[in-house]
């Protein structure tokens, strides 16, 4: 209901929000339950929202029926936030995330299959307690096999009242800028070449408003989060 009002209203793209969005479960108008994947569906056929994002999903919730969605729903962007945290299944293990990295790359390869040009973003913790050199390098190999567009990329800090707070922080931290750094420029890298790439294509912008650079020109995003600006009139806008 809120959603087909913001419709209504001239709103084009919605981002639905959540800790773990894609573990959603709520009820039908007819009791019956409603799962992530069948709650994309009714977004999706709601007239006047042509694209739909989400943020932030676990990759343990990410089942099949998500999966088939990319390739039911064009309305879904070509653009995934899916955090893994790690590479190595010793550390992702500490961390309890319930999930391998193998299992993680099954997902992408699943989800590449049906949309070949999804973009992913991620979120990495960098120096967890006891993470080795052999660990981080089986984050990086993940980092490449994958190909992400942009990360959230944290150095780890102990909080109090997780299971992590009471181990032995044996990481230094020069250790854990170097490893960070090292993560942050792959994936700048990664992010340039997928730019390099769009290069001489067609896009399907969004069109926000007037350019901040030039106000005789107009401003949008691509699917994937490019800012592109080109000239254009007011009545694009939306």
């Amino acid at each position: 209901l809120e959603i087909a009002q913001l419709a209504a209203q001239g709103v084009r793209e919605v981002n639905l929000l959540g800790q773990n969005v894609n573990a959603f479960r709520g009820e039908h108008y007819d009791g019956t339950l409603c799962r992530f994947a069948e709650l994309l569906e009714l977004v999706a056929s709601i007239d006047g929202i042509d694209r739909i994002r989400y943020t932030t999903s676990h990759p343990v919730e990410f089942t099949d029926d998500i999966v088939a969605a990319y390739e039911n729903i064009p309305e879904l962007v070509d653009h995934l936030h899916l955090p893994v945290q790690s590479g190595s299944d010793r550390i992702l293990n500490l961390m309890k995330r319930g999930h391998t990295a193998i299992e993680y790359k099954s997902t992408i390869r699943k989800l590449k299959k049906v949309r070949p040009n999804l973009a992913m973003s991620s979120d990495f913790i960098i120096g967890f307690p006891g993470e080795s050199d052999e660990d981080f390098e089986a984050t990086m190999n993940l980092i490449n096999h994958v190909g992400f567009d942009m990360s959230f990329s944290f150095i780890y800090s102990a909080r109090p009242g997780t299971p992590a707070a009471d181990a032995v922080d044996d990481v230094s931290e020069q250790t854990k800028k170097e490893r960070l750094q090292i993560l942050q420029q792959r994936i700048n890298q990664n992010a340039q070449q997928i730019a390099r790439n769009m290069l001489h294509t067609q896009q399907r912008i969004l069109v926000e408003g007037p350019s901040k650079k030039d106000e005789n020109e107009l401003t949008g995003r691509t699917e994937n989060n490019r800012v592109v600006n080109f000239e254009g009139t007011a009545d694009m806008i939306g």
